[in-house]
């Protein structure tokens, strides 16, 4: 059994995961993290190659005479999240912290690493990729702009993110719309500053500012389909600094998701213009800039079957499950599967805070349980 062998050597992949838990590295800082990916993966007798996306590495392994080849994706980054945890291993830097859990899907990765180099049970070529800035800036699609498919190519690719809520190492599948899409604007409400006093003799943005978040309410709720889920978060308002000075500006940070482009497009459309109309309204302009986020994860549906097939192989269908809907969370590993087919799946991590909290832990218990399954996905897709 797979999973027997890599329990073997569950301690070491626990003291990984807690090492990288303890120097978290936010997006292009993972130097450290890659450093200590790389070691192992060189020791264990992968070709390494290092410098994509600045922090990213790209570890291959071939066996047999087989052309085909897989590629499996784990993340890297942390997040600007000061840790809560008052776990031993906490984060020793003040303010960042692994609260999504990309500490343990590096481990996981590297469980299954050291185990197809140790057993070499398969017929072709595994591309491992580390990849570094998931979190908000894309370091999937920097790596794939840079080459990542056509220096290490790959007949399929896949990737995995934990579950708060699900039993630890379950294994979760999708076909089709798996995660939203995400794009983010930012708006600049120019007035005309003064003193308090004389609010008359000026223009304030932070009046405008505070009728465009009420009228973006209605974007979703008069101008979206009903059966087409969006979200429009407002997740910075900030402007002026005393109680008696009026400022020139508000600048404004927002988010939005969706499924499909159609929404999108109303979206983009629709905020632009209340935008500029509710700035208009009160003598102020509206300077907008739109930021490329990440398109939807689409799952292909042949990859899928054989992941989730490879999962019942492995484990038996009482510890995997249909994923019921798309996540509204977004994911940038839809970027490299806008290149080649593939599927994005999920893993329990038990009962634990939600990502992105400061008292979330990535649960080790889901370590050995990854690991296996990546091991045998390789196997499965590469059958020797």
């Amino acid at each position: 059994m797979i999973e027997d062998r890599i329990r073997s050597y569950e301690a070491e992949l626990v003291a990984i995961r807690r090492d990288l838990h303890e120097h978290p590295e936010l997006a292009f800082e993972e130097v450290r993290t890659s450093n200590v990916v790389a070691q192992k993966l060189e020791q264990w007798g992968y070709k390494v190659e290092r410098g994509l996306a600045r922090t990213g590495l790209v570890a291959s392994l071939s066996n047999g005479g087989g052309n085909r080849s897989i590629g499996i994706r784990a993340d890297m980054d942390a997040l600007p999240i000061h840790e809560e945890t008052g776990k031993a291993y906490a984060s020793k830097t003040a303010g960042k912290m692994h609260a999504c859990g990309h500490d343990g899907h590096t481990t996981m990765l590297l469980g299954a690493a050291r185990y197809l180099a140790e057993s070499k049970h398969f017929n072709g070529t595994v591309h491992l990729i580390f990849q570094p800035a998931e979190e908000d800036i894309g370091g999937a699609r920097i790596m794939v702009e840079e080459g990542l498919f056509d220096r290490f190519p790959c007949d399929a690719v896949f990737a995995m993110h934990n579950e708060p809520g699900t039993p630890a190492g379950k294994l979760g599948f999708r076909s089709g719309l798996m995660m939203a899409a995400v794009d983010q604007v930012q708006i600049t409400i120019r007035g005309k500053g003064g003193h308090g006093a004389d609010p008359h003799n000026t223009i304030d943005p932070i009046v405008a500012g505070a009728s465009l978040v009420m009228a973006l309410q209605s974007v979703v709720g008069r101008n979206i389909d009903p059966l087409a889920p969006a979200v429009v978060t407002v997740g910075c308002l900030r402007a002026g600094a005393v109680c008696n000075v009026i400022p020139e500006t508000a600048f404004m940070d927002i988010g939005i998701r969706f499924f499909d482009k159609k929404t999108g497009e109303i979206m983009r459309k629709r905020i632009e213009t209340l935008a500029r109309s509710q700035a208009e309204s009160f003598g102020a302009t509206a300077e907008i800039t739109w930021l490329r986020g990440y398109p939807a994860v689409i799952n292909n549906a042949e990859e899928t079957a054989l992941a989730k097939a490879a999962a019942i192989e492995l484990v038996g269908e009482d510890r995997v499950f249909d994923v019921p809907k798309p996540y509204l969370g977004s994911e940038d590993f839809s970027f490299m599967l806008e290149q080649k087919p593939g599927s994005y799946l999920m893993i329990g991590n038990g009962e634990s805070a939600g990502l992105h909290h400061p008292k979330y832990d990535f649960n080790d218990a889901a370590l050995v349980p990854g690991a296996a399954y990546w091991g045998h996905l390789v196997e499965h897709f590469l059958k020797a």
